[in-house]
């Protein structure tokens, strides 16, 4: 009998392997709580779908970002809008299927009219779309489109250098 549950438990191991990363599901309060823990950590959130291509064409952007500033308080978050149904399965695959090294996260909101302001009044909407939080210095920046690493990174360098 022990073996049999022995057995159970790697084949649910192995299962949860190989569906990738967990995906939570957060509420527009939720997620901007989740960034105000992180009091002393600079966060590029990254607004983004599955389906949207300038979304998938920016996301090196954010790699490049994470490798320029690994051993530093600064953490990538990749915030998920795809729809409903393509939680979360879509949504792993695609992370799997591209390696995506950051936390993914999904968006569990429809009402855009709802949940933009609880994240900023500066979104119109469209997606890509980036801010940058930093509690600790009480500091917000937006930007809805692309972006390139280069911009964000003086803006990060900024808030680092704040800190000392």
């Amino acid at each position: 009998m022990r073996y049999i549950t022995l057995l159970a438990l790697a084949i649910l191991l192995l299962r949860a392997v190989a569906n990738g990363q967990e995906i939570p599901a957060y509420k527009a309060d939720g997620l901007m709580k989740r960034l105000a823990a992180g009091e002393d950590t600079v966060f590029i959130v990254n607004f983004w779908a599955t389906w949207c291509g300038p979304c998938i064409k920016e996301l090196p952007e954010f790699d490049k970002l994470a490798d320029k500033y690994s051993g530093y308080p600064v953490k990538v978050l990749l915030v998920s809008l795809d729809f409903k149904n393509d939680y979360p399965a879509k949504i792993r695959k695609f992370v799997s299927k591209r390696k995506l090294p950051h936390e993914v996260v999904w968006l569990n909101e429809t009402n855009a009219n709802d949940f933009i302001p609880k994240i900023t009044n500066e979104w119109q909407g469209s997606i890509p779309a980036t801010m940058l939080y930093h509690r600790k210095n009480n500091w917000k920046k937006f930007y809805e489109g692309m972006v390139k690493s280069e911009q964000i990174a003086v803006l990060i360098d900024k808030q680092l250098a704040a800190r000392y």
